[in-house]
């Protein structure tokens, strides 16, 4: 069960048991943190979110350290879709960037994900925001996220909804 808010036109946060968690255990064996942005706008998203959570609290390579609540909210560059839902996750792992970038690509393709075309509706997206302070530019992979900071989906979640 998730409870609502309405916070301006077209966005609703969602709280729920797993969204605006954060783990009670501070030491951890990882070596860095990553801020993580969850989206998605196909199906029972919200269902989805909660299986990739017990996914990665399984999944050996990672640690979830804190959730951010559940931020529904418009699409945008191709808006004639779905409303998408998001949240922030806060992970640890001892990957090298690019490497916890080939981890995530793989769980997306795990939980449905297909590519299409930019901004296209999607079962799942996985976008590294942040990644131990760290600044990365290669072809495929940019940290911080570019115009990570001009988004809703990402601003909401990361400074207005975490527990």
């Amino acid at each position: 069960m998730y409870l609502k808010r309405t916070i301006g036109k077209g966005l609703t946060l969602y709280k729920g048991l797993r969204f605006g968690y954060v783990k009670r255990k501070v030491r951890s064996h990882f070596r860095y943190e990553s801020i993580v942005g969850v989206g998605g706008n196909i199906g029972d998203v919200k269902r989805r979110f909660e299986h990739l959570l017990v996914y990665l609290k399984r999944e050996r390579r990672v640690e979830v350290v804190q959730t951010a609540l559940i931020l529904k909210n418009p699409p945008f560059g191709y808006e004639k879709q779905e409303d998408f839902l998001n949240t922030i996750m806060a992970l640890r792992t001892s990957m090298q960037p690019r490497s916890f970038l080939r981890f995530l690509l793989h769980t997306e393709k795990r939980f449905g994900r297909k590519r299409s075309f930019a901004n296209a509706p999607r079962t799942l997206d996985l976008d590294i925001i942040f990644f131990d302070n760290r600044v990365v530019r290669h072809k495929e992979l940019q940290i911080p996220h570019p115009h990570w900071y001009e988004r809703q989906s990402v601003v909401i979640p990361l400074f207005g909804g975490v527990a």
